[in-house]
């Protein structure tokens, strides 16, 4: 039986951690109503839904109890959320995280500004290199929070900086919140569509 340690990052500080032990096997069955949007392997079948593959237990945990609580707000997982208990959350992370991300590709022609913004970011508005936290393959830091990027699907990635943009201009509710000490939306707060789009198919072209 496969059992993967989740390691949460507390907010304050990200040096308290919490350890909560998932069962992949269990969480299989469990992710049975998460498969039509997100794939039975994790690997998303639309461009609007994220890939899970891959990505750690601890993130992937954090999501879940972030959607559970209101803290991240979307119609469709909402609603799915609602009847999974603690033990459930924990296992469908585990279960996700011991599989495999398929390679994805990214636009040839914004490869080059997609690449320059996620290596060494946009001085002139503030927002940090992507790498500085992601890592140069877009792996992520389990440890201390940072998701997995690699592969993700652009539309995704495009849907979810708009967000942490919307509520880091508006400084409300609106939008997306629930990062740590507000790092997503400082680091976006300025950012323009074309360049959310171009370091979007960068991502998605990024193999860990």
């Amino acid at each position: 039986m496969k059992k993967i340690v989740i390691t949460i990052a507390l907010v304050a500080g990200l040096t308290g951690v919490v350890h909560a032990a998932g069962d992949a096997d269990a969480g299989k069955a469990k992710a049975a109503s998460c498969f039509a949007c997100h794939g039975t392997d994790g690997n998303s079948i639309a461009p609007n839904f994220p890939n899970l593959a891959g990505q750690s237990a601890s993130y992937l945990y954090k999501q879940m109890k972030d959607f559970k609580a209101g803290k991240r707000k979307d119609p469709t997982m909402d609603a799915m959320i609602l009847p999974l208990d603690d033990q459930a959350m924990q296992d469908i992370s585990a279960f996700f995280a011991t599989q495999k991300i398929k390679p994805g590709q990214a636009d040839p022609a914004l490869v080059e500004a997609g690449a320059a913004i996620y290596k060494g970011g946009i001085a002139e508005i503030g927002t940090p290199a992507c790498m500085a936290c992601h890592g140069p393959t877009g792996a992520g830091n389990p440890g201390v929070g940072f998701p997995l990027l690699s592969s993700q699907k652009s539309t995704y990635i495009e849907n979810q900086l708009k967000n942490f943009r919307t509520s880091a201009q508006n400084d409300s509710s609106v939008g997306r919140h629930n990062d740590t000490n507000k790092m997503m939306r400082n680091a976006v707060k300025r950012i323009s569509d074309p360049e959310i789009k171009a370091v979007a198919q960068y991502i998605q072209g990024l193999n860990p």
